[in-house]
Order: structure tokens, then C-alpha cells, then sequence
């Protein structure tokens, strides 16, 4: 039996038990309360009793966030710092000692009149509040910031090789760029991960998206000054003054842009939706990745139609002024996400164990940097490898060695090398984001029919069996005929559908086996895994730099996606106990 009642002054931890007869089994996601007017303490007043509980008639405004009730059994977890002044709801066990008890319930026949109101939910029911976030103006707000943020970084990830391949007839300079940014992500990303952890949410966000911005402008700064002055990269390449500052923005660009999209993708984004709504949390993930998709598809339509319209300056210079004017409006945003959610992004990040305490450290002194940089690196390997994902965050990584058959960096400067027009170009890049946006809808299906395991492992089929036909029209030696070469891009942009479903189902796999509390520092050391993988091709494009060994490399790109097929299928086959308590749903 419990009864729920409002404190002005009570802060306390608890948790309750309702019998099964009261509340059908489902979950929910946290309830907290903040009352707009403080009540006397001798004028506690009880819940009124309404057929609908509709809590809103109170001078309480009240949310709901962590409140899970599995079968017998709801579990509330009501964490509140000790120094706020605002009134809290409380909800009280009847096992609570009888002292307390006593103090507390006046009326015991109270107790039944309120339970006897509570609605059963049918299945219909609970599945819908399954599927609404916890936070869903917030969500949007977050929504928006990243449509913003995202389309200024794809128009940049186009914009740069595009016009550091006109300058060179090789791939070296851009397999230089894109090895010089793998190695920084590889040595900052999980101390990055481990500041974002120490820092307060939306100051280290907006911090990183100014920086993020700078580097941007900086390097289109570089490349205009290299088009301007019509240098040639042909000879001393890595001892050009221009070069070398564009390598280190570019490292500074992308290592602020891990950064922030693992707060977005692996912490902001579970708050907003609600940890113990896997229905709601799976619909943000989608929308997250068919923003980033539809940003590429902009993005590199955008700047492929300048480039075949006018002069690369002209064209970088757009882009610069767009990276400025979306700055003010990603740090905007990013207040009104947090506004709009009530300041849950302002909640410190707490343990594991769920208890009200902070679990920040010291934030490091600057002298101490390079000590707590080898630490954090140690610190997030040792957690990385400890993870009970494991398996699937390393067929992630192996996804990543495909640099050269997708649309990047490196394929850009191919087909540019290989005499297609820029806008040609953008539009394989638009077509196989447009198979990313088609595979977040085909993954939901894939999850509802098969189960998100199974449906990891078929994406990851899919992906290895389209490439493999795209490798073969390759080495079949007719890709010199324009036919040929459209069904070698074609079957590239088939096997987006592969990938970006497992990428959707991966990252719900990750967001369900990581703990919150080392969701930032996980997170930027797989991405750090991730980038040693791509440094590799890098390399290895370095040393082979010539178009002629295209093939070769297009081959090792088709083994890492096989292997990691061969990965999570024998994972799949073996599965543990772990394994089958976080994905019994």
C-alpha cells in the first residue's frame, strides 16, 4: 500500500513496492516535482481523488523520468540536491519503519480510496508512453541544434577534399589531412570524453562548438590563401606553412566534432528521451541519423552545384560565412534544449548505482595535463574492453576501415581524379544519403520482426554482399565505360542501406550496455578505436597514393566489412548471460 504526498522541505531517496493488481507491468521514466508556490509543512495536503489523477489541477508541476515497474515490483529512484529549495513529491513505502509511518498517514483509509483510482493500463496504453520521451520539447529543441550543426560539418566534409583535390592530381594531400586527424582523435578522444564527463553539460557543448567553428573557418582560410596564390602540391607537401596549419585545424575540427556528437548521440539524447523507454529512445536515434543523412545530402548538393557554377574561392567563401552564421544559432539552441527540458542537462552525471551523489573528479590543472591525458587513455581503453558489447562496438570499428568504399574523403578525390563533374559527384554522395534515411526507416522493421540483435547481424550482411559486387565490377577491368562505373557506384550506394541500419541498431545496442555514467568516456575511446582503424587505410593510402591502386585498396575495405559481419554473427551465435538480460525486450 502507498500513498503519494507533497513535502516543502522532505529530500530523501526511496523506494516502493505497488502490488501488480494496482498497475499493469510497463515502464516508466522518472518522476520528479517542482511546486511553483511553497506549501506549509502544517498544511500538507493529499492528492485529491480524481478518476484520471490528473496532477495538474496541484500548484505542482510534476514530470515523470526513472520510475520502472516491472511485472511486481516499481522502482523510483527520486534524487535531488541537498541545497535546493524547491518542494519534491515523495513517494513512501509500506514497509517504511512504523515510527515514520505513523507521523506521516492520518487517515490509513486514505490509503485504499487512492489506490482504488488507479487505471489499469491496457498494452496499446503502456506501449504509447513507452514511445514518448520524457522530454519531448527539449528533444526537439535538440533536434533543431543539430540540423544546424550537422549541416555546416557535412558541407564541410565535402567542401575540403573537393577542393584540396583540385590542387593535386594524387590522393596524397587528402590521405594526409585524414591520417593527421585519425592520430588526434586516436590520443585526445578519450581524455575529450573524460573532460566532457568533469564539465558541466552545456557550457563544455557550447565551448566545443565555438572551437569547432574556428577551426572551420580557419582552415577554408588556408585553402583560399593556397587557391589565391595558386600553389601546387605536387612537391614538399608537408613543409608548406599553409598545409601544416590546415592539418592541425582540421585535427582541432574533428576532435571537437567527436566531442560533441558523442554527447549528443551517447548522453543528451538517453536523457531527453528517457533511459527506461527503449521505444522512444530508438525513434530519437533514427531522427538523430536521418538528420545527419539529410544534412549530407545538403550539404553536398549544395557546395556541388557551387563548384560547378562558379570559382572555389567563391565557393569557400560562402561556406565560411554560413559557418558563421550558424554559430550564434547552434549556441542558442543548445540553451533552449536545456531550457525546454526543465535544466535536466544541468543534473549531475551520477554513478552507476543510481544514488544522488556526483561522481565528477577534480577537474584537471593544466600542468598536470599530460599525466591525466595518459590516465584517461588508460582509464578508457580498461573501460572500453570491459564493456559487455564489446563485440559489437569492435564490428563498428571494422566498419571503419571502409574509407574507400564510401562516400568520403577519398572517393571524392577518386571520382574527381577520374574526371567526373562535381555535381555528379555531390549527387552519389546525395543518393547514398538518401539510403541512410531509407535504412533508419527499414532498420525499425528489421528490429520489430527479427529483434535488434538479428537485425544488426542482417545489416551487416547486406552491406558486405553489395560491396562485394561493387569490388568485382571493379576488377572485372570495364570500369573506364561510363555503364560499368554506374553500377560500381551503385552497388556503394546499395550497401549504405546495410551499414547505416547497423549503425541505427549499434548505437542502441551501445546505449543499452553502457552504463550513463562512462557513457562520454566509452564512447570517445571507441570512436578513438574507430579513428586508429581509418588511420590505418590512411596509411596505407599514403604509401599507395596512386590511382592505379584503387583496387587494392577498395579490397581491404571489402575485408573489414566481411570480417565484421563474421564478428557479430558468431557473437550472435553465443550468446551470453548478459547478452540475454539487457536485450530480453
Amino acid at each position: 500500500m502507498a500513498l503519494v504526498f507533497l513535502s516543502p522541505t522532505t529530500r530523501l531517496s526511496s523506494s516502493i513496492k505497488m502490488s501488480s493488481s494496482y498497475f499493469s507491468p510497463r515502464q516508466f521514466d522518472s518522476y520528479t516535482c517542482s511546486s511553483s508556490t511553497a506549501l506549509p509543512s502544517s498544511n500538507r495536503q493529499f492528492i485529491p481523488r480524481s478518476p484520471n489523477l490528473r496532477l495538474n489541477n496541484l500548484y505542482t508541476r510534476c514530470s515523470m523520468t526513472n520510475i520502472e515497474v516491472l511485472n511486481n515490483v516499481v522502482t523510483e529512484e527520486v534524487d535531488h540536491d541537498s541545497s535546493s529549495h524547491a518542494s519534491s513529491c515523495l513517494v513512501l513505502n509500506s514497509e517504511i519503519h512504523d515510527t515514520e509511518s505513523t507521523n506521516l498517514l492520518v487517515e490509513g483509509t486514505f490509503v485504499d480510496m487512492i489506490l482504488t483510482t488507479l487505471p489499469i493500463l491496457s498494452e496499446e496504453e503502456q506501449n504509447a508512453i513507452a514511445a514518448t520521451p520524457a522530454h519531448p520539447a527539449g528533444l526537439y529543441a535538440l533536434y533543431a541544434s543539430c540540423l544546424a550543426g550537422n549541416l555546416v560539418e557535412q558541407l564541410w566534409n565535402f567542401a575540403w577534399p573537393a577542393a584540396i583535390a583540385l590542387l593535386h592530381p594524387s590522393l596524397l594531400p587528402v590521405a594526409v589531412m585524414g591520417f593527421c586527424t585519425k592520430v588526434a582523435v586516436i590520443a585526445g578522444g578519450p581524455l575529450a570524453g573524460k573532460l566532457m564527463d568533469l564539465f558541466p553539460r552545456v557550457p563544455a557543448y557550447n565551448f566545443l562548438t565555438t572551437v569547432q567553428a574556428s577551426a572551420q573557418l580557419l582552415s577554408a582560410g588556408m585553402i583560399i590563401q593556397a587557391h589565391t596564390a595558386h600553389a601546387s602540391l605536387e612537391t614538399s607537401v608537408l613543409v608548406r606553412p599553409w598545409f601544416i596549419i590546415l592539418v592541425l585545424a582540421g585535427a582541432v575540427e574533428r576532435l571537437s566534432g567527436l566531442a560533441l556528437g558523442v554527447a549528443v548521440e551517447r548522453d543528451w539524447v538517453v536523457l531527453l528521451a528517457g533511459t527506461n523507454r527503449p521505444i522512444a529512445l530508438a525513434q530519437a536515434n533514427a531522427i538523430l541519423s536521418r538528420i545527419d543523412l539529410l544534412c549530407e545530402i545538403a550539404g553536398a548538393s549544395f557546395f556541388g552545384i557551387l563548384l560547378s557554377k562558379y570559382e572555389t574561392v567563391t565557393c569557400l567563401k560562402l561556406a565560411a560565412a554560413f559557418m558563421m552564421w550558424a554559430l550564434p544559432v547552434v549556441i542558442g539552441l543548445t540553451w533552449l534544449t536545456n531550457k525546454l527540458s526543465c535544466g535536466v542537462l544541468d543534473r549531475p552525471k551520477c554513478s552507476q548505482t543510481g544514488c544522488g551523489t556526483s561522481s565528477r573528479e577534480p577537474v584537471p590543472h593544466a600542468d598536470n595535463l599530460v599525466d591525466v591525458s595518459i590516465a584517461a587513455i588508460k582509464h578508457g581503453w580498461n573501460e572500453y574492453l570491459q564493456q559487455p558489447v564489446l563485440p559489437a562496438s569492435i564490428a563498428y570499428v571494422l566498419l571503419c576501415f571502409n574509407v574507400v568504399l564510401a562516400p568520403g574523403g577519398l572517393m571524392t578525390a577518386f571520382l574527381t581524379q577520374h574526371g567526373l563533374s562535381p555535381s555528379l559527384i555531390g549527387g552519389f554522395s546525395c543518393l547514398c544519403a538518401f539510403m541512410g534515411v531509407g535504412a533508419t526507416f527499414m532498420s525499425a522493421q528489421m528490429i520489430k520482426q527479427l529483434g535488434i540483435l538479428k537485425a544488426g547481424a542482417a545489416g551487416l550482411i547486406l552491406q558486405a554482399s553489395f560491396l562485394t559486387m561493387a569490388v568485382g565490377v571493379y576488377w572485372s577491368g570495364a570500369l573506364s565505360k561510363q555503364t560499368a562505373l554506374l553500377f560500381f557506384l551503385g552497388f556503394i550506394v546499395l550497401s549504405r542501406l546495410g551499414q547505416m541500419s547497423y549503425e541505427v541498431v549499434g548505437a542502441q545496442i551501445l546505449q543499452t550496455g553502457i552504463p550513463a555514467s562512462k557513457a562520454n568516456l566509452i564512447g570517445a575511446t571507441e570512436v578513438s578505436v574507430a579513428s586508429l582503424a581509418e588511420s590505418v587505410i590512411f596509411g596505407v593510402v599514403i604509401i599507395a597514393n596512386d590511382i592505379s591502386h584503387f583496387g587494392f585498396l577498395a579490397t581491404l575495405s571489402l575485408l573489414s566489412v566481411v570480417g565484421a559481419a563474421w564478428l557479430f554473427c558468431q557473437w550472435l551465435s553465443k550468446p551470453t548471460d548478459i547478452q540475454t538480460s539487457l536485450f530480453s525486450f
